[in-house]
């Protein structure tokens, strides 16, 4: 058998449930009230069919979609992802043919022989003499087995004439009547050789 002690608690678990439901009781009192004093100014269903006020009022419509469709974001194209610093930069073209050697031309020398002026250019020698007479001047160039009349200038009642059946032999002359002057160049043994002469009197 349970000791007295023991109902102490279910007592008063009991007390507060009582306690709360009169209070609760006591609170809802007003509520109730009000509601019991507006029961007679409702109406019933077919009383709101009969006067039509239970037409149901229409829906607003529904707003239409956009038309405009939303765009995607742009996908990034891997061109456009790719690091400038990455990109590799293209190299010009190596040329394949070699450079070409310049060729490195000796300045040429000038020396004297035999009243020729001699310029020797890379191996080749260019003679050149003026010779003066009392019928005039001229001035003649030889290389190479060919020689060629430069100037030729007759002093006062002198002419000039030239004679060079071959390239390699030329005739100068300045001639006044019955008296002449003959420079004679003919090339002899890898250079020029020169003779002067005159005739009449």
């Amino acid at each position: 058998m349970r000791s007295p002690r023991s109902w102490f608690p279910l007592l008063g678990w009991c007390a507060a449930t009582l306690s709360s439901v009169a209070l609760a009781s006591v609170a809802m009192l007003p509520v109730l009230r009000t509601a019991t004093a507006n029961e007679s100014a409702l109406i019933s269903v077919d009383q709101l069919r009969e006067s039509g006020e239970l037409t149901p009022s229409p829906m607003p419509p529904a707003p239409e979609p956009s038309a405009q469709p939303t765009s995607a974001p742009a996908s990034r194209s891997p061109s456009a992802a790719r690091s400038p610093s990455r990109a590799k930069s293209k190299q010009p073209p190596r040329s394949s043919s070699a450079p070409t050697p310049t060729r490195t031309t000796a300045a040429p020398t000038t020396t004297t022989k035999d009243g020729w002026t001699v310029t020797d250019s890379n191996g080749e020698r260019t003679y050149v003499r003026s010779f003066r007479v009392e019928g005039g001047q001229t001035v003649i160039r030889a290389s190479d087995g060919v020689i060629k009349l430069v100037t030729a200038t007759p002093r006062d009642g002198y002419s000039v004439a030239t004679v060079q059946d071959t390239p390699d032999n030329l005739a100068v002359y300045f001639n006044e009547v019955n008296h002449s002057f003959i420079i004679h160049v003919v090339w002899r043994d890898d250079e020029p050789f020169a003779q002067v002469s005159e005739i009449g009197s």
